[in-house]
């Protein structure tokens, strides 16, 4: 690289999830560690009486399933789409999501703390109070969704992008950055976090807006001159 060049993020690597001709899904939801492979679960509640966790889902669908209180936490999706999902309080945690697209999502209180996203494309919807401490997250892209509060508190992020973007009070507490691409992002609120930003790059006009938070980080108190006693 010549002198002066500036470097450029890492390219994030999306997934590529083609789903073979799928069957339909068993009624009464997912068991815990059951194995689960060509399925389509569609219109289905799969709330507090289903029961997955540690199950395994490969090259299954999810659309426009309810997941109010889902039990997932340490499941494995490999190469999976979940279309238009909704629902409060679904846990997630500790689970992995490796070559996973979501669309749509309308999720609230998502648990995912302590979970593995590895190409990982999250589009559109909306997701509340999503919780991602110690999560780790390698070539993940967020693209047109809104995520409002989430709390990133100690995760690793590796080759994530986020374009089109709501962020609205987000936390980055902790958290550890490499090869984050926040230029894309149309909202963004941080309420916590701002000095782990070292390995993201921003766009200069979010630098100037963030300006007045990086200073107070620094303890830099910035008066025009006429302000002076």
């Amino acid at each position: 690289m010549a002198r002066g060049a500036r470097k450029q993020p890492s390219t994030v690597r999306r997934p590529e999830v083609v789903l073979p001709p799928l069957r339909r899904a068993p009624d009464g939801g997912p068991q815990p560690e059951a194995d689960y492979d060509g399925l389509e679960f569609a219109g289905a509640e799969l709330g507090p009486s289903a029961y997955g966790e540690g199950a395994s889902f490969l090259d299954c669908a999810f659309r426009d399933c309810g997941l109010d209180a889902a039990r997932l936490g340490g499941a494995r999706f490999v190469d999976c789409v979940l279309d238009g999902v909704r629902g409060v309080g679904a846990d997630l945690s500790g689970a992995v999501l490796r070559d996973v697209e979501v669309h749509g999502a309308r999720l609230g209180g998502l648990q995912l703390h302590g979970a593995v996203l590895d190409r990982v494309l999250i589009r559109g919807g909306k997701i509340d109070y999503p919780n991602l401490r110690r999560a780790r997250l390698t070539d993940v892209v967020f693209e047109d969704c809104v995520l409002v509060e989430a709390d990133f508190g100690g995760s690793a992020m590796e080759r994530v992008s986020f374009s089109g973007c709501a962020l609205r009070r987000i936390d980055l507490g902790h958290a550890e950055m490499k090869d984050v691409d926040l230029r894309g992002v149309a909202e963004f609120d941080i309420a916590a976090g701002v000095d782990r930003l070292a390995g993201s790059v921003i766009s200069p006009d979010q630098l100037i807006a963030l300006a007045p938070v990086f200073a107070s980080v620094l303890g830099v108190r910035v008066e025009s001159q006429g302000n002076s006693e």
